[in-house]
């Protein structure tokens, strides 16, 4: 039997994020040399690549940066939540987001194409997943531009990294309230910036669903216009970060509170994981 500990097991997990099992044939295998176990591991994990492309990744992380005059968000999926909070991963996460951002990647494919360490991301996420020993990918990318970020990351839960990530353009300077802002944007999901910013077919689409719900409601014909334009309105304080009640005082339109505070939105992108 190699000579190895129950630390060298546990030193070899937290590098990796791999299973205890795996770790412990890897150290067998390996007499106990942690760095051949490492090898082991990769060699092993890159033939089960494929073997998970099937997967599902429903745990990972958002991270996100700024500069430029773009701010880049992304999100790196794992399968399962001992993945997403090893230190391996949120390295690579680091990784990639530097490698997407410096290339101005606007979707999951232009990101995935982009160089890392002489590679593309794409291959440089599956040698990380053969030794994380799940199936990893990046899912999401959201690339804004503008004059200033606020970027905001909110952790669902204290023991795995963000989880919800927001990057708000703004022109202005009142930096505090852009981050406030930008919070609101993490809790209440809007779609768009403005009214402006909604399609029109959009519009066109609910205001025929709300006509033709008034009618089966037998509202009177003399009402209908005032009925369907307070039901428009209701729409768009659901989807119009303008119109929305403000996270912090529902009492105001949180486009009343970037008038009052000199900001113009230049764009915003909201990233669950999961999602």
């Amino acid at each position: 039997m190699a000579a190895f500990s129950a630390a060298d097991v546990k030193t070899l997990r937290d590098r990796l994020g791999a299973g205890m099992l795996d770790s412990k044939n890897a150290l067998v295998e390996a007499g106990g040399d942690i760095d051949k176990a490492i090898e082991i591991l990769r060699v092993k994990g890159l033939k089960g690549v494929e073997k998970r492309s099937g997967r599902a990744t429903t745990a990972g992380l958002v991270t996100a940066s700024s500069e430029g005059g773009a701010a880049t968000l992304i999100e790196l999926a794992s399968e399962t939540d001992f993945v997403a909070k090893n230190d391996r991963f949120v390295a690579l996460a680091a990784e990639v987001l530097a490698a997407v951002a410096a290339a101005s990647a606007t979707d999951v494919e232009s990101g995935n194409a982009a160089t890392l360490n002489g590679k593309t991301v794409q291959a440089y996420i599956d040698d990380e997943a053969a030794l994380l020993g799940e199936k990893v990918e990046l899912r999401q990318v959201q690339r804004v531009e503008g004059d200033d970020f606020a970027i905001y990351l909110h952790k669902t839960r204290k023991d795995l990294p963000p989880q919800v990530g927001v990057v708000l353009g703004y022109t202005g300077s009142d930096a505090e309230t852009a981050r406030s802002v930008a919070q609101h944007v993490a809790v209440y999901d809007p779609k768009y910036a403005t009214r402006e910013d909604v399609p029109a077919d959009v519009v066109e689409r609910e205001r025929e669903i709300v006509t033709e719900t008034a009618k089966n409601e037998g509202k009177p014909e003399a009402q209908l216009a005032n009925i369907v334009n307070g039901r428009l309105n209701g729409f768009f304080k659901e989807v119009v970060l303008a119109d929305q009640p403000y996270a912090r005082d529902s009492k105001v339109a949180t486009g009343k509170v970037l008038k009052d505070a000199g900001l113009t939105v230049s764009g915003f992108a909201r990233i669950k994981v999961g999602a």
